[in-house]
């Protein structure tokens, strides 16, 4: 999912932004003290109870700063941050990578450690202090656990008739678990030709595309759809509202189950209307209690190490990732290949 290294033509509509207030008030991009967020999709609650609703809300208590929230596909956010380069309007960026590399890599990041930034794992942050996880994650599957009360294990058990209209995954490119779909397929199947062999075949019973994963749970939840791509954090807290969807890790062949870490990574927003601000909210990002609630509230997975989480989620949270092998993606390779990789995909599928 990194760096492109031309622009890619994305969608703005559909964006969706948020002021989150607790008692009223200005929050436009004027008001000093205000700070805006453009961030990839799932952090958010459906009802106002993820990880990020209680996060804003605590820190516009202890801060008096109000949170200006726009979500959508992670290529999205960085596009839009991209146009707007000239006049600037976000002051923090959250994404997932390859395209929180992306955006570092177009000019759109300016350097700052947060606090707490020290006991975040060295891979899950830049060297040059660009960028660092806020939420650590992992990339799924989900399926209908009503109709599918086994979930297929395989790859190859997805182009079965059966599946036909009922497998959907989001676009490469444009939204960062989708791009996650390539990452993984490339790894299972042993390289890029394999892969999109696979993806071709796998055309006949996909849907189509859709430039945000968040949209495809509710479809899966309704049995509209079967199968669908996600990632745990993001699965985990919609399942909370949606009791038909479970998380898998599909294998290749007799394979194990594969994933790997897609973390939420933040960054401070070069030319940022409201810098300070924007530095304020990514040392609360870290600070060690919202930490905590990544898991008792989000459903994710801390980002600093020095944060062991105990409650119930991070409980089941752990045994959901027991058998499931982690690989860790050439993110080098990827955020030099992404536009190869995404045209050999269109390619294939005839997107």
């Amino acid at each position: 999912m990194r760096t492109p290294a031309r622009t890619l033509a994305l969608p703005l509509a559909g964006l969706t932004a948020l002021t989150l207030t607790a008692c009223g008030g200005s929050s436009a991009a004027s008001d000093a003290k205000s700070v805006t967020v453009y961030s990839a999709d799932g952090l958010k609650g459906e009802n106002g109870d993820g990880w990020y609703d209680k996060v804003f809300k605590d820190f516009e208590k202890q801060t008096g700063i109000k949170v200006k929230y726009v979500e959508g596909g992670s290529g999205e956010m960085v596009q839009r941050a991209a146009r707007e380069k000239s006049n600037t309007q976000a002051d923090v960026l959250v994404t997932l990578p390859p395209f929180i590399q992306q955006a570092d890599k177009k000019g759109l990041l300016t350097a700052y450690e947060p606090k707490g930034a020290d006991r975040v794992d060295g891979a899950d942050r830049a060297a040059d202090g660009k960028w660092t996880s806020v939420v650590n994650n992992y990339f799924g599957f989900i399926h209908n656990k009503k109709e599918l009360k086994t979930p297929p294990r395989t790859w190859e058990e997805l182009l079965d008739p059966a599946y036909k209209e009922k497998v959907q995954y989001s676009t490469p490119g444009v939204a960062g678990d989708g791009t996650a779909v390539l990452i993984k397929a490339m790894h299972d199947f042993g390289g890029k030709e394999p892969a999109m062999a696979y993806l071709k075949k796998l055309q006949t019973n996909n849907v189509g595309p859709s430039a945000s994963t968040g949209k495809l749970a509710p479809k899966v939840d309704k049995g509209e759809l079967l199968v669908a791509n996600g990632d745990v954090q993001m699965n985990f807290a919609q399942a909370k509202d949606m009791p038909n969807l479970s998380i898998w890790f599909p294998a290749k062949g007799d394979g194990k189950p594969t994933s790997f870490a897609l973390p939420y990574a933040a960054g401070l927003v070069a030319k940022a209307p409201h810098s300070e601000n924007g530095k304020k909210l990514l040392d609360f990002m870290l600070s060690e209690q919202a930490q905590r609630d990544v898991s008792a509230v989000g459903g994710g997975f801390a980002a600093r190490k020095d944060v062991k989480a105990t409650d119930a989620n991070a409980v089941e949270l752990a045994g959901l990732m027991e058998g499931v092998e982690i690989f860790e993606p050439d993110w080098a390779d990827i955020g030099a290949n992404l536009d190869t990789y995404i045209d050999a995909w269109k390619s294939a599928t005839g997107s």
